[in-house]
């Protein structure tokens, strides 16, 4: 595994826990190292893993090493054989993004940022966690999307690095949390879709996005 990739895992790993997207041993994230993925462990706490990053063959699944990959290792493994594309995956649990979408109510753009940067998105009714019936459920979706949202279970971001899959994992969290409170308040005002179009054609956002795809800040 490459220094950059290690420093990256272990940076994003932390910084699930230290937003309260994931709480303990909860989530797990995964990257891209040519014919290889390198994973979160099973059973870790995030803020924990250090080097104990599970090898993975992205082709056949062979695990090599002594730990045992995340339970979602099969979903993983679907994102990026799906989309060559695809160098990062996270997923987490954040909260707003649960209660929302459990609630049968899609997350709606409510703020600039939301629709400029996270362009696709798609939701899941709930399948069991950890399956095959899962990983084949995400390997259906996750081809033409930025992001899925899981009800009743977590939001699934990639990217094309682990900095713009993060950012995607944030601000539908955010999201989500500017729709829950304005609905508490009264009607939440939705941006058209004629706005939302005006905001990703947007030189400025068109920027950000590069620089989110970008290795190394």
């Amino acid at each position: 595994m490459s220094v950059e990739i290690l420093q990256d895992l272990n940076k994003y790993a932390k910084a699930l826990v230290n937003s309260g997207l994931v709480v303990g041993a909860g989530g797990n994230l995964s990257m891209r190292d040519g014919e290889y993925m390198y994973i979160s462990p099973s059973g870790f706490d995030l803020k924990e893993i250090e080097e104990s990053w599970v090898k993975v063959h992205i082709g056949t699944g062979e695990v090599l090493g002594d730990l045992k990959p995340s339970s979602e290792v099969l979903m993983h493994l679907e994102c990026f054989r799906k989309n060559n594309e695809i160098k990062a995956v996270l997923h987490a649990h954040p909260t707003y993004s649960v209660g929302v979408s459990s609630a049968g109510k899609d997350i709606l753009p409510m703020f600039p940022d939301f629709p400029a940067m996270v362009k696709r998105i798609k939701y899941m009714d709930y399948v069991i966690p950890t399956t095959s019936v899962l990983a084949d459920a995400v390997s259906e979706l996750i081809e033409d999307t930025d992001a899925i949202v899981m009800r009743n279970h977590g939001v699934l971001t990639v990217g094309r690095t682990m900095k713009e899959a993060f950012f995607f994992m944030q601000l539908i969290e955010e999201a989500a949390k500017v729709y829950y409170i304005s609905s508490t308040m009264g009607t939440p005002r939705v941006l058209t879709d004629e706005e939302c179009d005006e905001l990703r054609n947007l030189s400025a956002e068109t920027y950000r996005s590069k620089l989110l795809q970008e290795k190394r800040e």
